[in-house]
């Protein structure tokens, strides 16, 4: 039977948050894109919480759209509460967090990729990677590569021919979910699984692992009494996520969340029950997240604590369902029932929608390359949960990181990498490709050694001229930044230069605001390094500043405030990067290096890092170990010069 056969560049698997930023990557630079998805309707499908950002995910999102990603721009079409997480503390864990309208979300996404020139959208299950082996030709340039791409094929039996695959499985693969003794064999949300793929990666040698992840229960809003719980409103000034939003275009009413919390009855009513919970009777086979862990786990975990917060947060502007945050759970839907309603507030509340945790196949991320290409397979890449990772916005960022790369493979280009002192994005893909990642991966502040330098507000600085130089960032927003970085430059300039005496205007001025009197004349600057003192403060007497936007404002603030602290963590970037400039040649052959320990060798091997640096960082490697590889690149290096 003759079957349909179309060509095409790149091939994504998968329109989730990955998949998306893959996809429009691939199709804006100017290449023709195919995306395959189970189902149409789940195209950035948000299949747990109703929100997008939070503590250091609010960083990833603005580096999604500092190199040209869509996530920023979507989520500020779409949201219906938006807050800045953090502000009592310094600028470096400040974090955006919006709550979705989560059918808008989807649909407003779902729109971008219909319209999108050279993307073609394709309902059907991929069961099959095509693949090549090397030729001797190829060998040479990298000996490591055994196969190369060559297509995909779906269930009906079609091929779609292309260079690059793309894969952003999420939770899909041989999927299941679990409900106390019920389980489906179903995607989240009751979607079509992809059952079929796993078989053939693991006939490409890919290695695969089970992980599981878990959502609350959703509630209808007409069940439940607001009057026992905390309101928790948004920020009375909204701040986009995306560097090209107009801040005034987005000001506008938002929806209320809840908070209330558990109690000794809601926590004695899941000890009574751990038997029949999938995860303590052994059912579930996959690791699950440590730092979103069920309600099961915190009670059991975390046995001293009387009461754990729960978060009420509606789903979206047409609807009466309530996530609830804080409480995903596996057990039987009549123990959830009971166990919801000894909360306050949800003592007559009616389950829309049962918790349940999910079971999916993915990868150990240490076959891949800082490029999110697999190691020993040309041209596929992937992104997103199904490299280990959890949650919407490390799954963009690594979706989009994925196409790119795919995008300028083809082009014969080289390929992107971000390292630890450029990004959170360079911080979680090194995380996956160099560390024994056991459980979902989770991006936090506290992973990134540099974050007084990666803060969300200046992500635009930082990698815009990456994604203009791809292809995926317009003239005019590349411009803006050039033309933002000048005035935050000449403006602290200015204040470095403006110098005021002490005068008694001066003096009065500094006394009202409980500052001390100068006894010599100081800079603007110096001023503003005081802690009570702002640049907004200064305006009193500082008459011949110019008008400059809140964007630029903030940025001179935090550069001059934080100048000390800065310096000195770009000193400690600069050492960073020497040992990153220390490529590890691909032919190289631990075995050879006799003075490695075993476990060092045995290490190297299996990651194959790309420099030193990136081998410094693998776990059971020593910096004895560093030295003696330091010293055997140095002499292989001379011997080649010779």
């Amino acid at each position: 039977m003759p079957q349909i056969r179309e060509v095409y560049d790149v091939c994504v698997v998968g329109a989730g948050h990955a998949g998306c930023e893959a996809a429009l990557a691939c199709a804006r630079m100017g290449l023709e894109t195919i995306i395959f998805t189970v189902s149409v309707d789940s195209i950035a499908l948000m299949p747990c919480n109703p929100n997008i950002g939070g503590s250091s995910k609010g960083h990833l999102v603005r580096e999604v759209d500092a190199l040209g990603g869509e996530m920023g721009k979507n989520i500020d079409k779409t949201f219906i509460q938006s807050k800045m997480l953090n502000t009592s503390k310094g600028p470096a864990v400040h974090s955006l967090r919006a709550q979705a309208d989560k059918a808008e979300y989807t649909w407003q996404m779902r729109r971008v990729l219909e319209n999108q020139e050279h993307l073609t959208i394709k309902q059907a299950e991929v069961c099959e990677l095509l693949a090549e082996n090397m030729t001797k030709e190829d060998e040479k340039k990298g000996k490591s590569v055994s196969r190369r791409i060559t297509g995909v094929r779906i269930f009906t039996g079609a091929v779609y021919e292309c260079k690059a695959v793309v894969l952003c499985t999420g939770t899909y693969l041989n999927s299941r979910c679990l409900c106390g003794e019920a389980i489906t064999y179903t995607g989240p949300n009751g979607l079509q699984p992809a059952n079929h793929l796993t078989d053939s990666l693991k006939n490409l040698g890919v290695e695969m692992r089970r992980f599981k992840t878990g959502t609350p229960a959703r509630m209808d809003k007409r069940t439940i009494d607001f009057t026992k719980m905390e309101e928790q409103l948004g920020d009375d000034r909204i701040i986009p996520f995306s560097f090209s939003t107009d801040p005034d275009s987005i000001q506008k009413d938002q929806v209320s969340c809840w908070l209330t919390y558990t109690n000794e009855e809601t926590h004695d009513i899941i000890r009574a029950n751990l038997d029949r919970s999938p995860i303590y009777a052994g059912i579930i086979e996959g690791t699950g997240p440590r730092y979103c862990p069920s309600i099961e786990d915190k009670v059991v975990k975390f046995a001293d604590k009387k009461r754990h917060q729960v978060f009420l947060e509606p789903e979206g502007i047409h609807t009466n369902e309530m996530y609830v945050g804080g409480m995903s759970s596996s057990l039987p839907e009549d123990v959830q029932l009971a166990m919801y309603r000894s909360v306050p507030g949800l003592e007559h509340c009616k389950i829309v929608r049962n918790a349940y945790a999910i079971e999916y196949d993915c990868i150990n991320a240490r076959q891949l390359n800082p490029t999110l290409e697999f190691k020993n397979i040309r041209g596929l890449f992937s992104g997103g949960q199904f490299n280990g990772s959890s949650g919407y916005e490390e799954a963009a960022a690594q979706g989009l990181i994925a196409g790119m790369n795919a995008g300028l493979s083809i082009q014969g280009k080289e390929q992107i990498i971000l390292d630890r002192s450029q990004a959170y994005i360079g911080v979680l893909i090194d995380d996956l490709v160099t560390k024994d990642n056991f459980e979902p991966y989770r991006m936090m502040t506290s992973r990134a050694e540099y974050r007084l330098l990666l803060r969300q507000d200046n992500a635009d600085i930082r990698l815009r001229e990456i994604g203009y130089q791809a292809g995926l960032v317009s003239e005019e927003d590349y411009k803006s930044t050039l033309e933002k970085q000048m005035l935050i430059h000449e403006e602290m300039e200015r204040l470095k230069k403006t110098v005021v005496g002490a005068a008694p205007e001066i003096q009065r001025f500094l006394q009202e605001h409980e500052s001390s009197p100068l006894k010599t004349a100081a800079s603007l600057s110096e001023l503003m390094c005081r802690p009570e003192l702002s640049y907004s403060a200064l305006a009193e007497i500082d008459p011949g500043r110019p008008q400059l936007s809140s964007a630029v404002i903030e940025q001179v603030e935090i550069e001059l405030k934080y100048e000390g602290y800065i310096t000195r963590q770009m000193r400690q970037v600069e050492q960073f990067k020497k040992m990153e400039k220390k490529k590890i040649p691909s032919w190289i052959d631990y075995e050879d290096i006799s003075s490695l320990r075993l476990e060092a060798r045995q290490k190297l091997i299996a990651y194959k890092p790309v420099s030193v640096g990136q081998a410094s960082r693998i776990s059971g490697v020593s910096p004895a170990d560093i030295s003696v590889l330091l010293v055997y690149l140095e002499h292989q290096a001379k011997q080649e010069s010779e």
